[in-house]
């Protein structure tokens, strides 16, 4: 009798240690994601037969996140003007809610702008520094830390454009790599009252920018107009001879109730061989921004940024934006260029928003190009999920 009892109590205790791994087996989750952007602008310019009055669809896409316990992975397609091309595509794996490891092609984390998608910045366009002085989608491994008071990324990648270019077996050795990291202290974080400052650096070897006889020697920094309707060069410099990158961005985050303010100064030197001047460039922008509806600003951990307003929230942004790619010891004039820009985001529910946006844009020192001038009203209707 006590032997079957206790018989019956071993198999039952040994089944219910089944039912127990079997309910503690985690769920595969799949999630679809996309977005849609669609532009208007009317511009007024000096220039005006460069800058094309219309609209224009700058990105959609379509992909999916997937979720197995501890593992994360996304894929993202996208497709803008007439091209179809890979976007995010990474595994990731999050030993606890502090600490994960991201592999894969993504932006990787430099300066407060790095941690916001393009679709989601608040000035309708990214900061021209921004765009100049970082960097698009690189292969790599990044690893995050993510406490209370404190936020780091250790990255090490590839060139960007071993995202985009196959390269021949010959040209692996000579790939283009670099390391970066942010570092982020933030003292006080919480709805309405955030101080956060941080410093971000990085290096990398140089690039494959032309495809010559002598590939990856050189860098190009360069970016448009900030307006995705018209495709307009405003500055650029391209550095030959190059031997290595050296960067560095500090940054600061304020924000008090319904007001807040971003800042970023953006510093880079290229050593260059045979005795050439090392060039240096530099940049910086100042953002404020103000919530006449919505309440109080509120906060991304993970992001280590500002948090997006809840549905039904109305936001002012003012922001200047000032970049150099001229350096006249070293001999390269990319040119200089000012930017003021003004912009009303409505959030419409969780899913929609619309943005209105005026900049002026002067450009000026530029080798071969004249100084030009951009007056552009700009709104965007955009979902993503």
């Amino acid at each position: 009798m006590n032997k079957t009892f206790l018989f019956a109590s071993t198999a039952l205790l040994c089944a219910a240690g089944i039912a127990n791994a079997q309910n503690d087996e985690p769920k595969f989750k799949i999630n679809p994601t996309g977005r849609i952007l669609l532009d208007g602008a009317l511009y007024a310019s000096p220039q005006k037969s460069e800058f094309k009055d219309g609209f224009a669809i700058p990105d959609v896409r379509l992909g999916a996140k997937m979720q197995y316990g501890k593992w994360k992975a996304k894929i993202d397609v996208g497709f803008a003007y007439n091209k179809v091309g890979l976007k995010d595509v990474y595994f990731e794996y999050d030993f606890n809610d502090q600490h994960l490891i991201r592999g894969g092609s993504f932006i990787h984390q430099y300066g407060l702008q790095s941690a916001t998608s393009s679709s989601m910045k608040v000035t309708m366009e990214e900061p021209i520094s921004n765009a100049v002085f970082n960097d698009s989608r690189q292969i790599g491994l990044m690893y995050v830390y993510n406490g209370d008071k404190f936020f780091g990324t250790a990255s090490a990648h590839v060139e960007p454009k071993a995202t985009t270019v196959v390269l021949r077996p010959d040209q692996f050795t000579q790939e283009g790599y670099g390391f970066r990291s942010r570092l982020v202290a933030r003292p006080l974080h919480e709805e309405g009252k955030v101080v956060q400052v941080g410093f971000s650096g990085g290096f990398a070897t140089p690039q494959n920018v032309n495809d010559s006889e002598t590939p990856h020697n050189s860098f190009q920094f360069k970016s448009n107009f900030p307006t995705r309707v018209a495709q307009v060069t405003a500055i650029d410099a391209t550095v030959d001879h190059a031997m290595n990158l050296w960067k560095f961005t500090p940054e600061l985050l304020l924000s008090y109730g319904p007001v807040a303010l971003e800042s970023q100064y953006f510093f880079q030197r290229v050593n260059r061989r045979n005795n050439l001047h090392a060039y240096t460039a530099q940049g910086a922008y100042a953002t404020v921004r103000g919530l006449i509806l919505g309440g109080n600003y509120g906060y991304s951990m993970a992001d280590a940024g500002l948090a997006t307003p809840r549905k039904g929230s109305l936001e002012c942004v003012v922001s200047y934006n000032y970049t150099t790619l001229t350096n006249s010891a070293a001999g390269i004039y990319g040119g200089r260029l000012n930017d003021l820009s003004c912009t009303f985001n409505y959030y419409i529910n969780k899913y929609m928003l619309c943005r209105l946006h005026y900049s002026y844009t002067h450009t000026w020192g530029r080798a071969g190009a004249p100084s030009m001038t951009l007056n552009g009203f700009m709104a965007r209707l955009q979902v993503i999920f």
